[in-house]
C-alpha cells in the first residue's frame, strides 16, 4: 500500500497525499500568518484603540519570542513524533491545539482587560505547542512520499511550499482587513476558523490518501527497550508541560514579571546552545555511521546560514511591518491599504514563482545541471541582501525629510520580491535537504533542527525590528544596512565552503 501511495502521480504528477498535506499546511499557515502581522500593531496600539499600549521594542520582542518558540517547539515535537506518537497523530493533536489557541485569542477581546490578556497569551502558548507537533512532522511526511529522492522530491517540496504561501497570502488579507478595520479580535478569530478547516480535512482524509505513511514510529526490535523509550518521552513531555503551566500561572498572577527584551536576549544564547548540544550528542552517542556523520555536519552548516537568512527575512512582521505602517504611502484611488496587506506581497510572489522554480529544478536536472544545496543557499542569502539594500535607500529618504515624507510602496514591494527569490532558493531546498541528509531514525528531530534555525532567526528579527520608530528616525536605515551587510558577508563565507560541503554530500541523491 505504501508503494501505491508513493508511486501515484494523480496530483499534478505527484502523489495524492501531497494534495492533502498541501491543504492542511495551507490552512495552518492561513492561521499563523493571518495572526502574526496583527500582533505588533495590536500590542503597540494605545489602550483606547483596543491594544495593550506597549512600547514598540517590547511588542516587537514579544513577537520575536513567540515566533521563535513556535519554531523551537519543533525540536521536541519531532522527538515526540519519532519516539512516541508517530507523525500523523502528532499532526492531528497539533492541529487541535492550534485551533484552540487561535480561538482563545479571538475571544480574549470579550473577556475584559485583565482576563482577556490571560486568554491572549494562553492562546499564543497553545499555538506554540500545536505548531511544534504539526510543523516538522508534516514536512517529514512530504519527504516520505518520495523515497526515490532526486529532483521530483525537490519539485514536490516546491509545490508544498506554494500551499504554505497560498494560506499566508489569503490569511493576511482576510485577518488584516478584519483586524485593522473591524476589530483586532475579529481578525484573530478568523485565523482560528481557518485552522479548524485544516484540522477537519486531515482528520477525515489522512488514512485514505497517505496509507501507512506516518502512521507508526520506527520501533526498536527489543520490546522492553521500546517501552522504556516511550515512557521516557511521555514523562519528559508531561514534566515539561507542568513546568510551562507553573511559569504561566506565576506570570498571569503577577508573581513574576517578564521583560521581553531581556528574555529574548538570553534565549538567543540558549537556542544556539541547544543546536550545538544536539549535534554534539548525536555525533558522540547517536550511533551514526561515518557517512551519516558527514551528512549531519552538512545539516549543521546549513542550519547556521539558514538562521542568518531568517534573522533578515523574518523582520517582515516587525521592522518592515512598522515601516509600512508609518513611512509608506498607502493611499490608492482613495482607499487606504491596510498596513498588514503588505505582508501578503511575499506570499503572492511565492505563489507565482513556486511553479517556475519547481520546473527549473527538473529542467536543470534533465540537462545534468544540479546546483548543490549550499550553492542555492548562497544565492538566497545574496538576493535577500539586495532586498534590504533597497530598504536602506527608502529609509534614507524618510530621514532626509525629517520623517514627513511617505515613500512609494514600490520600495517595499521590490524588497519583498528579492527576499522572495532568496526564500525560494533557500527554504524549500532546505526542507528537502533535511529529509535527504537526515539519518532515518532522526528525521523528525532533524526537521526540528531546521525549524530551530528559523527560531533563532525570528528571535533576532524581533529584537532588532522594534527600532523602526518615527521618534528615532536614524535607527531605521541602521537596521536595514546592518542586515544587508550581514547577508552579503555570509554569502561570501558560504561560497568559500561549497567544494568541501559538496564532497561531504557525495552519497546523497
Amino acid at each position: 500500500m505504501s508503494t501505491a501511495v508513493t508511486t501515484d502521480r494523480s496530483f499534478f504528477g505527484h502523489p495524492k497525499g501531497l494534495g492533502l498535506l498541501f491543504a492542511t499546511e495551507m490552512w495552518e499557515r492561513f492561521s499563523y500568518y493571518g495572526l502574526r502581522p496583527l500582533l505588533v500593531l495590536f500590542m503597540a496600539a494605545a489602550l483606547n484603540e483596543g491594544g495593550f499600549g506597549l512600547e514598540r521594542t517590547q511588542a516587537s520582542a514579544i513577537v520575536g519570542i513567540y515566533a521563535a518558540c513556535v519554531y523551537l517547539a519543533s525540536l521536541p515535537g519531532g522527538w515526540i513524533a519519532d519516539r512516541w506518537l508517530g507523525l500523523r497523530r502528532a499532526i492531528l493533536i497539533g492541529a487541535v491545539l492550534i485551533t484552540g489557541g487561535h480561538l482563545a485569542i479571538g475571544v480574549s477581546g470579550f473577556a475584559g482587560a485583565g482576563i482577556g490578556k490571560i486568554f491572549f497569551f494562553l492562546g499564543l502558548v497553545l499555538i506554540v505547542l500545536g505548531t511544534g507537533l504539526l510543523k516538522p512532522n508534516i514536512s517529514a511526511i512530504v519527504g516520505d512520499l518520495y523515497p526515490e529522492g532526486g529532483a521530483r522530491r525537490d519539485a514536490g517540496f516546491s509545490i508544498f511550499y506554494m500551499g504554505i504561501n497560498t494560506g499566508a497570502f489569503v490569511g493576511q488579507l482576510v485577518t488584516g482587513y478584519l483586524g485593522e478595520r473591524v476589530s483586532w479580535h475579529w481578525g484573530f478569530g478568523a485565523a482560528g476558523i481557518g485552522m479548524a478547516f485544516g484540522l477537519l480535512g486531515f482528520w477525515l482524509l489522512a488514512g485514505k490518501l497517505l496509507g501507512p505513511i506516518g502512521a507508526d514510529i520506527v520501533r526498536d526490535p527489543n520490546a522492553a527497550v521500546q517501552a522504556k523509550q516511550e515512557q521516557t518521552v511521555r514523562t519528559s513531555t508531561f514534566a515539561g508541560l507542568g513546568v510551562l503551566a507553573l511559569v504561566f500561572a506565576l506570570a498571569a498572577g503577577g508573581v513574576v514579571t517578564i521583560d521581553p527584551q531581556q528574555v529574548g536576549g538570553a534565549m538567543t544564547f540558549v537556542l544556539v546552545g541547544i543546536a550545538v548540544a544536539f549535534f554534539a550528542y548525536i555525533f558522540a552517542f547517536g550511533g551514526l555511521t561515518s557517512d551519516e556523520k558527514k551528512r549531519s555536519a552538512v545539516i549543521f552548516v546549513l542550519f547556521v546560514f539558514a538562521a542568518i537568512f531568517w534573522a533578515a527575512f523574518e523582520q517582515a512582521p516587525t521592522s518592515l511591518q512598522l515601516f509600512a505602517n508609518d513611512f509608506t504611502d498607502r493611499n490608492m484611488f482613495g482607499f487606504e491599504i491596510p498596513a498588514t496587506w503588505f505582508q501578503s506581497v511575499n506570499s503572492l510572489f511565492i505563489i507565482i514563482m513556486s511553479p517556475v522554480f519547481a520546473a527549473l529544478w527538473i529542467a536543470l536536472a534533465k540537462r545534468n545541471i544540479d546546483l548543490s544545496s549550499p550553492s542555492k543557499f548562497a544565492l538566497g542569502l545574496a538576493l535577500a541582501g539586495v532586498g534590504f539594500l533597497l530598504m536602506v535607500s527608502a529609509a534614507n529618504q524618510v530621514v532626509a525629510s525629517g520623517g514627513t515624507a511617505l515613500v512609494s510602496p514600490w520600495w517595499l514591494i521590490a524588497s519583498y520580491f528579492f527576499q522572495t527569490c532568496g526564500e525560494l532558493f533557500l527554504s524549500p531546498v532546505g526542507l528537502s535537504s533535511m529529509t535527504k541528509l537526515s539519518p532515518r531514525r532522526y528525521v523528525g528531530q532533524m526537521m526540528g533542527i531546521w525549524f530551530l534555525a528559523a527560531s533563532v532567526g525570528n528571535l533576532v528579527a524581533g529584537l532588532v525590528g522594534g527600532h523602526v520608530d518615527p521618534t528615532k528616525l536614524e535607527q531605521t536605515p541602521a537596521v536595514f544596512s546592518g542586515t544587508a551587510i550581514a547577508l552579503f558577508v555570509s554569502t561570501g563565507i558560504l561560497l568559500a565552503m561549497i567544494v568541501p560541503i559538496r564532497k561531504m554530500m557525495a552519497s546523497v541523491k
